[in-house]
């Protein structure tokens, strides 16, 4: 991955988290980890997680609803000669992670 692809990653998915502060109703706890971009700048992917579990797919369906939102954001607030397509996926990677620990933790 270049360094341009890395910082305009990292741009969309800081401005992903406020647009998610702003926009949702606060009563989940959305964290956005990580944000990944093609090659060709055309498609974005950004990752999140939602607290409490049993609310992923109304925040996933909710993050869908509102990508042409999304994007006239981003357009608004980010410099880049072409905005992306972007999709929001569940951060499963992050759940293994903290399930992997809490296991750890209760071995020990």
């Amino acid at each position: 991955m270049s360094d341009r692809n890395v910082q305009v990653s990292l741009l969309i998915k800081d401005a992903a988290a406020v647009f998610f502060n702003r926009e949702s109703n606060h009563t989940s706890l959305i964290t956005v980890t990580n944000a990944s971009i093609s090659n060709d700048f055309k498609n974005a992917t950004v990752f999140f997680t939602v607290f409490p579990d049993d609310q992923q797919e109304q925040v996933l369906h909710f993050a869908r609803r509102k990508r042409s939102d999304f994007k006239t954001y981003l357009k608004s607030h980010l410099r880049l000669r072409r905005i992306p397509f972007v999709d929001f996926e569940i951060d499963f990677g992050e759940k293994h992670r903290q399930r992997i620990d809490e296991i750890s933790r209760n071995v020990e």
